[in-house]
């Protein structure tokens, strides 16, 4: 007989360790955040987006001030829901046939 203590315990072949069976397979869940190539760009593309934004509300604010200082009685501005919502949903007056 060899002498000394036995080094490992003798397993089976095909049987598997606990830990194995609860590892998760197939891709984690959730978004991925990849950082951009060019950060200067894109902080370059979120001014211009900013500029635009803030242009666009210039103009709106002086065309309803022209246009209610032009009118007899005063203009109301009503603003609709939004659309970016739910993209999903049905807009009044257009068909899905």
């Amino acid at each position: 007989m060899a002498q000394g203590a036995k080094k490992f315990k003798a397993q089976r072949p095909g049987a598997s360790k606990k830990h194995q069976q609860n590892k998760q397979k197939g891709p984690k869940k959730g978004g991925r955040i990849i950082a951009p190539k060019k950060t200067q760009v894109v902080q370059q593309q979120k001014l211009k987006k900013g500029l635009e934004v803030a242009i666009r509300n210039k103009i709106e604010q002086e065309v309803t001030q022209k246009a209610s200082s032009s009118l007899h009685k005063p203009l109301s501005v009503i603003k609709g829901p939004e659309g970016k919502g739910n993209p999903g949903a049905s807009r009044p007056g257009t068909s899905n046939k």
